[in-house]
């Protein structure tokens, strides 16, 4: 089947795209300062699309000026209100994401379709496993996943019978398998670019174990336009695992890639905690290389053959490789900052 591409503002999505990241804000969308902030923020750490929720119409009637002062396409959040989406079009968002199931009827979705469809703005049809239809709840033959894929059937639908394409799905769910099946099911069935997420995955530590899993499990098998990964933290934590995900199943190379040895009986050197250092020393290097901080010069340089550049520790001093090769030896106390000075020469 061959599948649509769309446009979020200058974003492309679907149809061999890259595959985009998006965050979402926690501030008030009324709050515009704030708000605004925050969306810097996210820009400075890569998101490429941002969802603001609106939840009454002074939050609507404030992404005018939010989308004004940042560089990033917003996409308005709609729940149970239709009209708040109408105006959020009038403001000029580049999107829409609307949960069919509690938007109040077929007749308010074709309502917001229609002016959708007059500005050329997408909507994202936003499938929740815990907000479905009364319906599919009542329905016990079903799995969750089939559940979600005939909710999301029926609103493409709507969609399609009004003639209008400009369409993008997320089946999310905060059971990992469940959501991975529903996306696997809907791929077969529809042109239409896919959003990923495991919705309310949690906090740091097991939201991204939960993102990693069903995200790389379809992102693996080329399902999967664009990505947002949903912790209960900063937003900006949620860009960095993003792309953490992709870099790891080399979808995108934005920023460094970091490998580091397990510790064992070799290591003669505070590797925990020179692995920490070097992290946060290059946390915010722009540049699509991979940096291996290892725990001794035996198997060191040769596991991290392919890594740009490394460390590889020793008792009281350390090795700096490039592409497999040392470079040079260096005292234990200037490892760091001799590593930092070759690293950045090259690079400039």
């Amino acid at each position: 089947m061959e599948k649509i591409q769309i446009k979020i503002g200058d974003v492309k999505i679907g149809n061999k795209a890259p595959v985009s990241v998006q965050s979402m804000t926690n501030t008030r969308t009324d709050d515009v300062e704030k708000t605004v902030e925050q969306i810097k923020e996210l820009e400075s750490v890569g998101c490429e699309i941002v969802r603001l929720a609106v939840l009454n119409e002074n939050c609507a009637r404030s992404l005018k000026e939010i989308k004004n002062k940042v560089n990033i396409p917003i996409i308005a959040d709609i729940h149970f209100d239709y009209r708040l989406a109408l105006c959020a079009l009038d403001m000029g968002v580049d999107g829409l994401r609307l949960n069919p199931g509690n938007i109040g009827g077929r007749e308010h979705v074709e309502a917001v379709v229609k002016a959708a469809k007059k500005r050329n703005i997408p909507i994202r049809i936003g499938i929740n496993g815990g907000s479905l239809e009364k319906y599919l709840y009542e329905d016990n033959s079903m799995t969750l996943a089939d559940k979600m894929v005939k909710s999301a059937m029926e609103h493409i639908k709507i969609l399609e019978d009004l003639d209008f394409n400009l369409i993008k799905v997320s089946l999310k769910s905060s059971h990992v398998m469940e959501m991975i099946e529903a996306y696997r099911k809907i791929y077969k069935l529809i042109p239409y670019p896919l959003h990923l997420g495991v919705t309310e995955a949690g906090t740091m530590r097991g939201g991204i174990i939960k993102s990693a899993i069903g995200l790389g499990a379809l992102l693996s098998e080329g399902i999967g336009d664009t990505i947002r990964v949903s912790l209960t933290e900063n937003p900006k934590e949620e860009v960095i695992a993003a792309y953490d995900i992709l870099k790891a199943l080399e979808l995108r190379k934005k920023g460094v890639t970091f490998v580091s040895c397990p510790t064992c009986g070799r290591c003669k050197i505070n590797l925990i905690d020179l692995a920490h250092k070097v992290e946060e020393r290059f946390k915010n290097l722009d540049k699509p290389i991979t940096i291996a901080t290892m725990g001794c010069p035996v198997n060191g340089p040769g596991e991290a053959k392919d890594a740009d550049y490394g460390i590889a520790g020793a008792i009281g001093e350390g090795y700096i490789f490039k592409k497999g090769e040392m470079i040079k030896k260096v005292d234990e106390k200037d490892l760091l900052d001799e590593f930092e000075k070759i690293l950045l020469k090259d690079i400039e």
